[in-house]
């Protein structure tokens, strides 16, 4: 009897995900989930008031807490989240929820805004092009208390030297105001730079466009599809934004003032102006691949009308040629002392015949 044999079935690798160093854990455990190294988390504090300011690197926490009882205006900004012992601690510090602190750490959580009792927690996505105008995105969570705000964000490179600028320099009114019009600035300078990247995918849009119509290559169609990708991608960090700040301006806590909220509405504003030009480049992005579908059909119909007036015009000359060409004794013309000219001149005739036809009839 023949022996059964066992088939190999081969195992399939899974990608391995980030969200499963979170699985199993208990709800509020402070766990980062990037790819980032870890190192050492910095922290640059900013206090000012209408007098002054002053800027600091600190590594004690026991500091960074004593700058949130003055009555001066603090911004504290932790570079680097992947510290998670040093993380933890400082949330304990500042008397903030686990559940928050886990959330400033994930750099999977989608944008959001929660509400505490003593304080508000954010978080965005700050979006900026790097120097090969390539867009990035980068995890940032901001807590609003009372005269302080409190920025954990995954790399030193952010949006706001614009921001740094009007403190140290008292340009506008940031400086003869409270925490929550610090918050304001912030998330106005995310928001701002947002306009930079939709720029950059607009230009993308149209360098695309002009390729599909000129020269439509396989290549071509592979960047639709990354541009595709990559705008989804972007609107899924953007479009939430817009509901996150009308929360804002609809809260009654008490660490919002009601002359920052209409500052909020301008923000709001922005928002439903970029997520309105989110929208026109999704749409934009899939119709690119049907142009070059349709671009790509055309000129195959173009290659296809050519072999197919070539193939009209030799079917008759093909056809005489096979005509004089069997093996018959008797046939008249094989013995015409000018048959060969004759048969030749007739073929002609047919050939520029052929070609005046298809000309008239716009085919050439």
């Amino acid at each position: 009897m023949a022996r059964k044999r066992k088939l190999a079935i081969p195992k399939i690798k899974r990608k391995t995900s980030r969200v499963q160093g979170k699985m199993g854990k208990a709800p509020g455990t402070v766990s980062y989930l990037g790819t980032k190294e870890k190192t050492p988390s910095i922290i640059y504090a900013t206090e000012y008031d209408s007098e002054g300011f002053e800027l600091t690197e600190l590594t004690d926490i026991g500091e960074i807490v004593k700058l949130k009882n003055t009555e001066r205006t603090d911004w504290i900004n932790v570079v680097g989240i992947t510290d998670e012992p040093f993380i933890e601690e400082l949330g304990k510090a500042f008397g903030l929820n686990p559940l928050v602190m886990e959330d400033a750490i994930n750099t999977e959580q989608r944008p959001k805004i929660d509400e505490y009792e003593n304080y508000i927690f954010g978080v965005f996505r700050m979006l900026y092009l790097n120097t090969d105008d390539q867009i990035v995105g980068e995890h940032i969570a901001m807590v609003l208390l009372d005269n302080c705000v409190l920025v954990f964000q995954e790399v030193r490179e952010d949006v706001f030297d614009g921001v740094r600028n009007r403190i140290q320099s008292k340009l506008g009114r940031i400086r003869s105001r409270g925490a929550d019009y610090l918050f304001f600035a912030l998330l106005d300078a995310i928001i701002d730079n947002y306009f930079l990247v939709l720029e950059q995918i607009n230009h993308r849009i149209e360098v695309l466009e002009e390729e599909v119509y000129s020269n439509p290559k396989p290549e071509v169609a592979q960047r639709i599809q990354q541009l595709k990708k990559e705008v989804l991608k972007v609107r899924r960090w953007i479009f939430p934004v817009k509901e996150l700040i009308s929360r804002l301006i609809d809260s009654e806590h008490p660490l919002i003032q009601q002359d920052t909220k209409l500052f909020l509405r301008d923000a709001l504003d922005h928002t439903l102006e970029i997520n309105e030009s989110l929208q026109i480049y999704r749409e934009m992005s899939m119709s690119l691949m049907e142009m070059y579908m349709s671009n790509m059909s055309n000129k195959m119909n173009e290659v296809m009308k050519v072999l197919t007036i070539m193939a009209s015009i030799f079917i008759p000359l093909t056809f005489i040629a096979g005509i004089y060409g069997m093996n018959f004794d008797h046939i008249p013309e094989l013995h015409w002392e000018y048959g060969y000219f004759y048969v030749w001149g007739l073929m002609i005739a047919l050939f520029l015949g052929m070609l005046i036809y298809f000309k008239k009839k716009d085919w050439l």
